[in-house]
């Protein structure tokens, strides 16, 4: 069956915007598009917080929660509507101290609009000692990276103003 030439140019069009949202653009395109759900698990240690601050993507947001955070989900839905409303492209990721794996890609159905998802992996004091050594351990605690290399820190979901600074 052929299809016309105004059917192809909308196809291609089509094809095009995807590969744009989803190749250049992938970040912003995860966390415009709840339905898109993470389907890996990164590994999370004690070097990986020095590396991510050094050479992670900026802007960016961590989220580190446990699966029994209650308020954890909605923090991240205070962020990911803040990120959607500026239009900017940034790295939302989750960071699990409590499992890993299967049961961590499970877990990230609370976190749609995810770019990433880390689980720890190894002695958890130690990672959240790399993190923050203020940490008090309390979640959700979340790690707001700005474009120029700054850093904010909040424990629960950060307000507007410390949004507006993160992401001018």
């Amino acid at each position: 069956m052929k299809s016309s030439s105004k059917q192809r140019r909308n196809i291609c069009a089509a094809l095009a915007v995807g590969a744009l949202a989803f190749g250049l653009n992938q970040p912003l395109a995860l966390a415009r598009s709840p339905s898109i759900a993470i389907s890996s698990v990164a590994h999370f240690d004690e070097t990986t917080w020095a590396r991510l601050v050094e050479k992670g993507p900026r802007p960016a947001a961590y989220i580190f929660t446990t699966t029994y955070c209650s308020t954890c989900p909605d923090a991240f839905e205070k962020l990911r509507s803040f990120v959607m409303d500026a239009h900017r492209p940034v790295e939302l990721a989750a960071v699990m101290m409590d499992v890993q794996g299967v049961r961590a890609v499970e877990y990230a159905r609370h976190y749609l609009g995810l770019t990433r998802l880390y689980a720890f992996e190894g002695f958890e004091p130690a990672i959240r000692q790399s993190v923050d050594p203020k940490w008090p351990n309390v979640t959700p605690y979340i790690v707001l990276l700005g474009r120029d290399g700054s850093m904010q820190r909040s424990i629960g979901a950060p307000d507007a103003a410390m949004l507006k600074k993160w992401l001018p």
